[in-house]
């Protein structure tokens, strides 16, 4: 037992130590801090996209920026603003069944906006694409932070690795790549607003917004809205299971199902004023765009189709095998299962389906958001070019990449964001792989934006690429025929035949180089035998057949050209040196309703009308060719179209001895030239000239009217006195009255013409016979009239000469006045 049970030991115990405040942090700032450490990332991303695709300036227009661009009406201005937003992306009405169906007017306005204020300098042009990527990029480095929740390191890394990315070189370094940059960028802004951290309802209507902006820039721009709407279930996707299990609805998922049905409401929308565009038409596609798509075998259409989807993402992780063109021979089509290229499609697919477990594993706990927002990015925008859906006119188009590469960026930001704290002495290295990584990039696409430098490089540089490519021989010998290498493009022509004997185009165009009679025709058939709806193959047989003399079959080929594309122009010239005569006048008409405005038809229509004698509807015909021509000449007419317009008309005038209508065109034409663009001081021009030819013409009248014989002596009215009381001699008066006789005229004194002239410009006329003075109303005839009004000469006498011009302009079948008459009134 313990004796010291009762004994109380004091233990000291240690004083208490205060705990030292922590020094209070300004939230200023870190918001400072915060701000400076984003812009700097900001500033080295946008540095980098403008020095990696800086080279691409001095680029030209290529591929697809011809049709899109330069000889685009909507985009020169050639076509009326309305109508821009009735016709398809290449200029071609919406309703037309040849249309492409691609409906784009967004990135139709802001070409149209570069032409305003640049012209087509291309300079600008790839200017406004380096600088729109640029703020795409900008764009992605706040995607990365604000929706998938990369640190900001890493986030800087995944939109650095976006800006320097070879792939974009079509998107950016083209021209027409322009449609997908503005998409993506109209994409992430849709993207950005939804899930901004703020209770605004307004919200989700300007996300659709964007996202329906988006599609006018590009179609696939659509995604954006099912792309919120799956990322909104992820991140509600706690409350929903929570509500299932307890049955009772959570308000954030009350939020969800409104927001749900406000965008379910707009895609039905937006996609139904889509198929609405279409016009009961679907786009159509040859074998030669797409060859898997119209493969019988619905096996072989889908390991194909599963391989270019597998492919794509290699281009995303390795872009070195890069083409504008992946049609025709590109791809082999996959007919067999022990193809090793389903290899890469089973592991493409394996790592996806890796991806989208750990996805689903993490949906509750939402610890690898990065890798579930990288792979819906990488999946959803490209659903609609993967031929899985719908089938497109394309086999593989790095430009459709654009927007699913932000996926592919962020899947590798994140793997290297999980190295890098999982594996603390992999970090060296990790840098090391990185500035490789970048600089391979930043490399990779200043030599491919080279490429782009012109139509032969990058077509050169492609040959290379994809010899077995049919469609880059055929390009590669168009350039080669119109550079005047006949030789080497029949070659060319012949080799693409080798790859793709059914090629109705390369056909044609080899039949036009040609000599030999026999070649030339049977390839000409042979484009029309493989594709029937080849018009160019028709008007080039047609053609083939007029130059040996083959009238009937010529006429027949050239009216079956004009069943299949009534707008052909051509056929119809062709058409017009065939045609009797009976009928050439409406094939002439024919031409001016199909070009209004183009001044040689005019022109070839006057010269057909003044050979049968027409004169009159003929100088109507020369007077709107010159018109037109002066009008268009900067944008389609030669410099020189209004001289041959002129010099038809004065010819057909000084042929008809018509001398002062030939001055007054020469004045009309140098109005004309003038360019003035105030009308009224052409009128007032205008006007001057015919007062004062009408003034000199009233000259003349009176200088005929007063001087009939030409005398010495001055006549003063000393000279009109009578002496009445004094009687006149008879031999006077016989004398007198035998002055003159010219042509039957009645017999006159010199004195009593200047009397009885007198005697109508006074008051008082005095009677000889009767010796009085009788009063008379005042009568003055318009010719001798020596008044000097001004009212008067502007109107009265002005009616009189114009009603003279028009007296004998009638006897001559000359027009009158020299305005242009429209269309309908010609003839």
């Amino acid at each position: 037992m313990c004796r010291c049970r009762n004994v109380k030991v004091k233990l000291k115990t240690r004083p208490k130590m205060k705990r030292r405040s922590l020094p209070t942090v300004r939230e200023d700032n870190q918001k400072r801090n915060t701000c400076n450490s984003d812009f700097v990332i900001y500033v080295m991303v946008i540095t980098a996209a403008v020095l990696s695709y800086v080279n691409s300036l001095n680029g030209d227009f290529v591929h697809d920026d011809i049709p899109a661009i330069v000889t685009n009406g909507d985009v020169i201005g050639t076509n009326s603003f309305k109508e821009l937003f009735l016709n398809d992306f290449w200029g071609t009405p919406m309703s037309d069944a040849s249309s492409h169906k691609s409906y784009r007017p967004l990135t139709t306005l802001s070409f149209r906006l570069n032409h305003v204020l640049a012209g087509l300098q291309p300079w600008w042009w790839h200017a406004c694409n380096v600088s729109l990527h640029a703020a795409c990029c900008a764009l992605v480095t706040r995607a990365c932070v604000a929706i998938a929740r990369l640190q900001r390191p890493f986030a800087a890394l995944a939109a650095l690795l976006f800006a320097v990315h070879p792939v974009h070189t079509e998107a950016v370094a083209g021209v027409v790549g322009r449609a997908d940059v503005l998409a993506c960028i109209f994409f992430l802004l849709s993207l950005l607003v939804y899930h901004r951290p703020t209770s605004d309802k307004k919200r989700v209507w300007l996300s659709v917004v964007l996202g329906a902006l988006s599609m006018l820039a590009k179609e696939t721009g659509v995604t954006v809205l099912l792309l919120n709407l799956v990322i909104d279930f992820y991140r509600c996707w706690p409350f929903v299971q929570r509500s299932f299990y307890s049955m009772k609805i959570d308000k954030k998922c009350t939020g969800l199902s409104v927001r749900t049905f406000k965008v379910l409401a707009a895609v039905a929308l937006l996609i139904y004023l889509r198929l609405a565009l279409l016009q009961g038409t679907w786009p159509s596609f040859s074998p030669q765009d797409n060859p898997a798509a119209f493969h019988p075998s619905f096996l072989v259409r889908l390991m194909t189709f599963s391989y270019l989807a597998a492919f794509n993402w290699w281009l995303l992780l390795c872009p070195w095998t890069l083409s504008h063109d992946w049609q025709m021979g590109s791809v082999v089509l996959i007919t067999s299962g022990w193809d090793p290229r389903n290899l890469l499609t089973c592991a493409a697919f394996g790592a996806l389906l890796f991806l989208c477990y750990r996805c689903g594993a993490d949906i509750m706990n939402h610890r690898h958001t990065p890798a579930v927002i990288g792979v819906l990015l990488l999946v959803i925008p490209f659903l609609p070019a993967s031929n899985l859906l719908l089938t497109v006119g394309f086999v593989i188009a790095e430009r459709v990449l654009y927007t699913p590469s932000i996926g592919s960026v962020i899947i590798t930001a994140y793997g290297v964001q999980l190295l890098w704290y999982s594996k603390p002495g992999t970090k060296a290295l990790l840098v090391v792989g990185l500035a490789v990584l970048v600089g391979s990039g930043v490399a990779r696409t200043y030599r491919r934006n080279a490429d782009w430098q012109d139509r032969a490089t990058l077509l050169r540089s492609d040959l290379v690429t994809l010899p077995q490519n049919a469609k880059l021989h055929y390009n590669f010998a168009n350039f080669l025929r119109e550079t005047e290498q006949q030789e080497n493009a029949i070659k060319h022509y012949k080799e693409a035949l080798r790859l793709w004997p059914t090629y109705s185009s390369a056909h044609n165009n080899v039949g036009t180089l040609l000599s030999g009679l026999e070649n030339a025709e049977y390839h000409f058939l042979q484009a029309i035998k493989f594709n029937k709806h080849h018009a160019n193959a028709h008007y080039n047989l047609g053609k083939l057949y007029k130059k040996n003399g083959q009238t009937n079959e010529a006429i027949k080929m050239l009216k079956k050209c004009l069943l299949l594309r009534p707008q052909f122009v051509q056929a119809q010239l062709e058409l017009v040196s065939l045609t009797p005569e009976p009928e050439k006048q409406k094939v002439l008409w024919r031409l001016i309703e199909l070009e209004p405005d183009n001044w040689e038809f005019y022109v070839l229509y006057g010269n057909w009308l003044k050979e049968k004698g027409l004169s009159g509807p003929a100088s109507k015909l020369y007077l709107e060719a010159t018109r037109l021509a002066l009008k268009n000449r900067n944008i389609t007419s030669s410099s020189r179209g209004d001289l041959i317009s002129f010099r038809s008309t004065a010819l057909m005038y000084r042929k008809l001895g018509q001398k002062s209508r030939n001055l007054q065109l020469l004045t009309r034409w140098q109005t004309w030239r003038r360019g003035w663009p105030d009308m009224a001081a052409v009128h007032l021009y205008w006007r001057d000239w015919r007062l004062k030819m009408e003034i000199e013409g009233r000259v003349e009248i009176y200088s005929k009217a007063i001087n009939l014989i030409k005398s010495t002596t001055c006549f003063d009215h000393s000279h009109l006195i009578i002496d009445v009381g004094k009687s006149r001699n008879k031999k006077d008066r016989k004398r007198g009255q035998n002055t003159f006789d010219n042509n039957d005229l009645k017999p006159k004194s010199v004195k009593q013409e200047v009397i009885s002239k007198s005697e109508k410009n006074s008051d008082h006329v005095f009677n000889i016979n009767k010796g009085k003075i009788i009063k008379r109303s005042l009568s003055i005839s318009s010719q001798i009239k020596t008044t000097q009004n001004k009212s008067e000469i502007g109107q009265k006498g002005k009616k009189f000469v114009l009603y003279r011009k028009e007296k004998y302009a009638k006897g001559n079948n000359v027009i009158p006045k020299l305005t242009a008459a429209p269309h309908s009134k010609l003839i």
